[in-house]
């Protein structure tokens, strides 16, 4: 058994290579995102071109793709949500995570994917990295000269605020 890249939990030969050798189509905005993941994976440029929509391939070069592609570990994709995408739609949107090992040092790729049909067949369209999300605090915040939270009887600035 050789599992699928994409992470699926599937036989590669029953999940992602058909797709990428072309004997079969992504049902789904998500199927063709994790089949773009295991081309980077395995190398498949040509498929990662054929899949990209035909208004943005001029962005991409084959060299690029080959050299992020075999000058990288990949170390697993996560998606985080997909919006419509599906079998009777039009449109979609994939947001995911793909991990990475480059030069030695450990890489995350956060995007939120737009995927269209084009002639019946899913495509990547583009992908932008996902808005900051503010972190509200939920206790008042502590001050320099307070006494600390933790107890001590210290003030916050001596103790766990040092």
């Amino acid at each position: 058994m050789d599992p699928c890249p994409c992470g699926n939990e599937r036989d590669y030969g029953d999940c992602c290579q058909p797709l990428i050798e072309g004997r079969q189509q992504a049902e789904t905005a998500e199927a063709l995102m994790r089949a773009r993941y295991s081309a980077y994976v395995k190398t498949a440029v040509d498929f990662i071109i054929d899949t990209t929509h035909a208004s943005q391939r001029s962005n991409y070069t084959v060299e690029g793709i080959r050299k992020w592609s075999r000058n990288s570990e990949w170390q697993g994709l996560t998606i985080l949500h997909t919006e419509g995408g599906g079998p009777q739609e039009e449109e979609g949107v994939v947001e995911f995570v793909a991990r990475y090992i480059e030069k030695g040092k450990p890489n995350r790729h956060h995007e939120i994917a737009q995927f269209r049909r084009q002639e019946g067949q899913w495509t990547f369209v583009d992908g932008q990295a996902p808005k900051p999300q503010t972190v509200k605090r939920q206790e008042p915040k502590v001050g320099r000269n307070a006494p600390c939270p933790c107890g001590s009887g210290k003030k916050y600035k001596r103790c766990c605020g040092a």
